[in-house]
């Protein structure tokens, strides 16, 4: 038979990890968006008189709506951090785990928002 304890632990441990999670992922969001910006900083003022027409109010609410859908992909690092905290024979390791996870989905985005702009924006702008 269980103790009250036991049981109490167990159901508070999912919310310690998704806890543990939020508090890592959000600082680093900010730092996430910011290299996205400079991926886009980078194209704007590399090919500066050709992006100059785009800059009108249908061209800024699609960029929000990127810049939305861009945070909603930061998420997906949830769905690999939680279990991996449940695992407790990856503890110590998942701690060091998590910034190559945030370089490697970092990185990649950069790699897409660049991908986009270079392949579905940039040859359209007239």
């Amino acid at each position: 038979m269980e103790s009250q304890g036991e049981v109490q632990s167990a159901s508070t441990q999912p919310r310690s990890h998704l806890r543990n999670a939020i508090r890592y992922w959000e600082r680093r969001r900010i730092f996430y968006n910011v290299a996205l910006a400079g991926v886009v900083l980078v194209w704007l003022l590399g090919t500066w008189p050709h992006f100059r027409p785009a800059f009108h109010l249908q061209a800024l609410l699609l960029l929000i709506v990127l810049a939305l859908v861009a945070n909603a992909c930061y998420c997906a690092a949830y769905l690999v951090d939680i279990p991996a905290q449940a695992w407790s024979f990856t503890a110590e390791w998942w701690q060091r785990g998590r910034l190559g996870l945030w370089l490697v989905g970092t990185l990649f985005a950069a790699l897409l928002a660049n991908y986009w702009i270079a392949d579905e924006i940039y040859p359209f702008v007239r």
